[in-house]
């Protein structure tokens, strides 16, 4: 009895391990050499170079083996040419990182360097409007501040001196005719009375040396000139005794309670900004405070060295804190893109000739997808076509898929259907002239 139980079960041991040696390399995915021969390759791929191949075996110029290519490894026929299949195993070892497609407002910041300038719209020079000496300076120090109609030096004109003693002239001869019976004769000496007082305002004289004039009938051997505005003295172009002209600059005055800004943005950046959009300003003169001002203009034109275009932003200066040549740090809140579809920058794979993603389809299986892209900001760029909100981009490891999908979409043209010529027999394949036959199989 013993005797029996033992033999059965030898026997049964026996027939287990034959079966278990029978399944193994279908549980495994090996395939054996039977299955093998049943697998004819479709052709041989060269090792190095996808693109050349052979219809029978061979070697390339180092000895290799061409690798055979069976039809199974090809793409299905519902899929993307490239698309890439990857277990998931391998995907966690290459590092594969994948991030969704958004519909989200993208907004930019612009950050430069800013050179404060003088607003041109309050800057004032002063020039005398007749020849002269000057006599005396009363404002004679350049960053002086001064009011509006503050009187800032004399002048000795002859031309002036001559043009009061011509009013005096008119008012007399006014007088003797304005009891004319003739009413032409009363105009005329009212008209030279008035082409008179017009000239000497003409020439600047201010009103306080008209009254005296008018009034007290006293011709001024000097002129005095006033400050047409408020502001601080930046420039003084004359001196007591110097002998000046029209073409003499007497003064330069500035309005700094207003200040332009000069900064410069690339080319890149351009389509965001637009005039109105909120600046802050940091200096380093000024610690701790942040001025707050707005893009004024953008200039016409780029700079030919740096190919930057500059850009000008006004800010208030009430407190006299930012000063002309003065270098600042600019932060431009530029404008935003509301509803669109972003997805990180380092999901774009940049050819030059085209943008491509790849798009995660399944697990495992990554379709490469050609984008047309918008602008880009803060590590995100917006997609215009090619990407639907909600889609998984590969945001890591996206160059070594697309090494591969290349590779099978390259192998996919060589075993594409052969075109027929006018008799109706097929033309050779492409490429298959360049392959390297081995003698073995010649």
């Amino acid at each position: 009895m013993n005797k029996s139980l033992l033999i059965t079960a030898t026997l049964m041991l026996i027939v287990g391990l034959a079966v278990g040696y029978w399944l193994a390399p279908k549980r495994m995915g090996v395939t054996t050499d039977s299955e093998r021969t049943e697998k004819r390759p479709l052709f041989y791929r060269h090792p190095m170079n996808p693109e050349i191949t052979s219809p029978v075996p061979a070697k390339d110029d180092m000895g290799m083996d061409y690798i055979p290519v069976y039809a199974e490894e090809q793409k299905g026929p519902q899929e993307t040419p490239g698309t890439v299949i990857i277990d998931g195993g391998v995907v966690q070892s290459i590092g594969v990182r994948t991030a969704k497609a958004k519909r989200e407002t993208l907004s930019h910041v612009i950050r430069t360097v800013g050179r404060i300038g003088y607003d041109e719209e309050l800057l004032v020079r002063l020039h005398p409007k007749t020849e002269g000496w000057i006599e005396e300076v009363r404002v004679d120090k350049t960053g002086d501040w001064v009011r509006q109609n503050d009187d800032l030096l004399s002048i000795y004109s002859p031309q002036l001196v001559a043009s009061q003693q011509e009013y005096l002239l008119a008012l007399n001869n006014l007088k003797a005719l304005e009891q004319s019976p003739f009413e032409d004769i009363r105009r005329g000496a009212e008209e030279l009375l008035q082409s008179s007082l017009e000239r000497l305002k003409l020439l600047d004289v201010p009103e306080h040396q008209l009254h005296d004039l008018i009034h007290q009938h006293k011709i001024r051997k000097s002129l005095h000139i006033h400050s047409p505005t408020a502001g601080i003295v930046m420039n003084i172009g004359a001196r007591e005794g110097q002998y000046v002209t029209p073409a003499t600059e007497l003064y330069m005055i500035a309005d700094l309670t207003r200040v332009w800004v000069y900064a410069d943005i690339y080319e890149y950046e351009l389509p965001w900004v637009k005039p109105g959009d909120p600046v802050d300003m940091h200096l380093a003169g000024v610690p701790g405070r942040i001025f707050s001002g707005h893009l004024a203009y953008i200039y016409p034109y780029a700079e030919a060295r740096t190919r930057t275009i500059k850009v000008r932003l006004a800010f208030d200066n009430p407190d006299l804190l930012l000063k002309p040549e003065m270098y600042s740090e600019i932060t431009i809140h530029a404008g935003s893109l509301a509803n669109s579809i972003t997805i990180p920058s380092e999901a774009v794979i940049r050819s030059g000739a085209r943008n491509q993603v790849f798009v995660v389809t399944a697990p495992g299986r990554f379709e490469p997808r050609l984008v047309k892209l918008g602008l880009s900001s803060g590590g995100k760029v917006a997609v215009l076509d090619g990407i639907e909100p909600g889609e998984e981009v590969v945001t890591s490891a996206q160059f070594l898929i697309d090494s591969e999908s290349k590779l099978r979409e390259a192998a996919a043209k060589m075993i594409a259907p052969k075109p027929q010529s006018k008799n109706g027999e097929s033309m050779p394949m492409q490429h298959e002239h360049n392959a390297t036959k081995s003698p073995a199989h010649d």
